[in-house]
């Protein structure tokens, strides 16, 4: 998925990125096609070929990926820097992306959440009731 947001979206470079079997790219690509995050779009009738297009619900994935990516830069990479960063397309600024709370505007640091049962929770999880804090 990293690959495609990243603007690869063909079969034959993305292999090359990710340097992964054949069989098993076409495994998780399929997947990921079945779980509506991408579509496979023909770009070529002969040979008949396909590129992989994001989808809507794909795209919204990449805030996850980067904030994945900001982790791992920050525990894997700590003296090197990390090898990509992100930039707000906006302005052109390197970008840091932060969580905030949607009601009062304020940034989230990693203790300053807990989770409550939702309207989908199961019985289990109701009785389960709220996770403490970390």
């Amino acid at each position: 998925m990293r690959d495609v947001l990243l603007g690869r979206r063909r079969f034959a470079d993305i292999k090359r990125s990710i340097g992964v079997a054949s069989n098993i790219l076409t495994d998780r690509l399929e997947m990921l096609v079945e779980h509506e995050l991408l579509r496979r779009k023909l770009y070529s009738e002969h040979p008949e070929s396909y590129e992989y297009v994001p989808t809507r619900k794909g795209v919204e994935l990449n805030p996850v990926i980067i904030a994945l990516m900001q982790w791992g830069d920050r525990y894997a990479a700590p003296e090197a820097g990390p090898p990509r960063v992100p930039v707000h397309t906006t302005c052109g600024h390197d970008a840091n992306p932060q969580m905030h709370c949607g009601h009062c505007g304020e940034t989230i640091q990693s203790g300053d959440l807990r989770l409550r049962p939702g309207p989908g929770a199961t019985q289990k999880q109701i009785f389960e009731g709220t996770l403490p804090r970390p």
